[in-house]
């Protein structure tokens, strides 16, 4: 029943297509879970108000930031302020991180005390071209974990690509590189 449920969204979408003259390819991955997010129970919910976009600010509960259209981009870059892929990759390379933790926890590997022995650095890319307004983003990540093998720290990246939440919601459309250093 709950693998019925699963495949819903995916039929739906077929049923869309009735005149599609190439066949859909569907590839399950063994072992992949599947979390359904309409019903899985809430753990946390964070919120945050944006008014004026790329040049306005954010309020959240705990959070006031204020928002800079990037030099990059043909804004101010003004110091203090920040934007919103800066955003992303701070909430992703958190997220990844104690995904890591969780990992090496659950393999008995005891990660290092010091935060600075344990690294994630996170780059996000705004990609495409404005004009058209066609656009995205690519992620690359560089991990490092001092006191570790280059080979564990291997393992635990790749474990933790399937139980990161952030990897679980871009994965197939967003471009993440990790690379352990």
């Amino acid at each position: 029943m709950a693998s019925a449920r699963s495949f819903r969204p995916l039929l739906a979408v077929v049923q869309q297509w009735p005149h599609r003259t190439a066949p859909l390819t569907v590839r399950c991955v063994v072992g992949r879970r599947f979390l359904n997010t309409h019903t899985a129970p809430i753990l946390y919910s964070a919120h945050a108000k944006v008014k004026g976009a790329r040049t306005g600010h954010v309020e959240g509960d705990d959070l006031r930031v204020g928002l800079t259209m990037a030099k990059a981009l043909g804004g101010k870059g003004d110091k203090g302020k920040t934007n919103p892929e800066e955003l992303f990759a701070a909430g992703y390379g958190a997220c990844f991180q104690s995904a890591m933790n969780a990992v090496a926890a659950s393999m008995g590997v005891k990660m290092p005390a010091n935060p600075e022995d344990s690294v994630v650095d996170t780059t996000v890319h705004l990609v495409g071209d404005m004009k058209k307004l066609d656009m995205g983003i690519r992620v690359d990540m560089q991990v490092s974990v001092r006191g570790l093998e280059k080979g564990m720290v291997e393992k635990i990246v790749e474990k933790a690509k399937e139980v990161c939440p952030y990897s679980r919601a871009t994965r197939g459309n967003v471009l993440t590189s990790v690379e352990v250093v």
